[in-house]
Formats: C-alpha cells, sequence, structure tokens
C-alpha cells in the first residue's frame, strides 16, 4: 500500500515512553504524529477546531486517568468524527474483550500490546487511506451539492427524468415542453454537473 500523503497519526497515552516509542516508529515510516498525555488534552484539540482537513488517525490507549480512551471514543462517535479519524485502540490483554466490542461501535481496530511494529503501521497506513477516501467522498458530496445549486428549477426537473432513463419525447410529455427545450435544458445539466452522459450523472448524484 501507497502511505498516504500529508497525513497525521495522533497518539494518546498517558505512558510517555509508549508515546515516545510509537513516534519513533512512525518516524523511520515517515509518518508523522503528535503526542497527547491525555485524553482530555486532545478532546480540547478538537473541541478548538484545531484538527486539520487532512487524513488524519487517531492510537488511543484504552486506560488512562480521567477521561479513559472508551468516553473519548464514545465522544467522537457522537460527533461522527470517528470516520474522518479513525481509532486504532491499544490495549493490555484484559481490555482486549472491551475493544473489541469498541470496533463493533464505529473503532478501525485494536493494536495489543506488545505489538508488531510492521503490524501496527499497516493498520494505521490502512486507517489513514480509509481517513483518506471518507475526506474525498465528502469533498465530492460538497463539489456536486455546490453544482446542483447552480441549476434552474427546470434543469432540475430534467435532471430528475434524465436519471429516471426516460427518453427526451416522454420528459418533454412529462413537462409539457418541447423535445428541442429538453435537449437545451439537458445539455444545460450536463455541463452544469461537468458530466457527459446519464449513466455518469446517475453515478454521480448516488454519491451524495
Amino acid at each position: 500500500m501507497q502511505p498516504v500523503i500529508d497525513a497525521n497519526v495522533f497518539i494518546v497515552d498517558d505512558d510517555p515512553s509508549v508515546r515516545d516509542a510509537l513516534a519513533w516508529l512512525l518516524r523511520s515510516r515517515r509518518l508523522p504524529s503528535r503526542q497527547f498525555a491525555s485524553a482530555s488534552a486532545f478532546q480540547a484539540l478538537l473541541q478548538d477546531g484545531s484538527l486539520p482537513e487532512q487524513p488524519a488517525c487517531l492510537l488511543l490507549d484504552v486506560r488512562m486517568p480521567g477521561m479513559s480512551g472508551l468516553e473519548l471514543f464514545d465522544w467522537l462517535v457522537e460527533r461522527a468524527l470517528h470516520q474522518t479519524l479513525p481509532v486504532l485502540f491499544l490495549t493490555g490483554h484484559a481490555d482486549v474483550p472491551t475493544a473489541v466490542e469498541a470496533v463493533k461501535r464505529g473503532a478501525f481496530d485494536f493494536c495489543e500490546k506488545p505489538f508488531s511494529d510492521n503490524a501496527l503501521v499497516d493498520r494505521i497506513e490502512q486507517a489513514l487511506a480509509a481517513s483518506q477516501s471518507v475526506l474525498a467522498g465528502r469533498k465530492d458530496s460538497t463539489r456536486l451539492k455546490s453544482f446542483i445549486d447552480e441549476l434552474t428549477d427546470r434543469e432540475r426537473d430534467v435532471m430528475k427524468l434524465v436519471v429516471e432513463g426516460l427518453p427526451n419525447k416522454l420528459i418533454a410529455d412529462n413537462l409539457d415542453i418541447s423535445v428541442r427545450t429538453v435537449e437545451v435544458h439537458r445539455a444545460r445539466v450536463f455541463d452544469k454537473m461537468q458530466v457527459k452522459s446519464a449513466v455518469e450523472l446517475s453515478n454521480a448524484l448516488r454519491k451524495l
């Protein structure tokens, strides 16, 4: 798997030796990271709106003083942040059942301590790729919505019927307009939506 460019790995663990070891491992694989000694410190970063709009993932210890990793995960899930910020739990053997349950609720995975460096980095790269995919999908959705906002009401009517598979003659009959007018609106819809065919238009709208 090709590494995700311009990504970030956040490490949240109360043990400085674990944080430093993980940061060293990531540097050796050319993956930048940021360290946090507590779940509340990382939560404060998100509340300040400081999370960059780039692929990222979170290495999160299950048990920590104060806010636990599970409590932070629940907070992320409530805000759907775990979709763009996949969470990999770092667990001791006793925490494995808890981590498995968190995966069922949307965590990306868990890694049991002590973990294999190669296996952990592989999962981190997969989490970053998942984050990149979600961010790209959201960007596409925003772009498509902006295109739709540029359509006139009539163009939207024509687009709906085009997507339903109706030929120009039936669209004209449905809207009580001429076939030539349908052709003009259809061409404008394709131009504004930046597509070349009805199939491409349908596929684009499925992303919304």
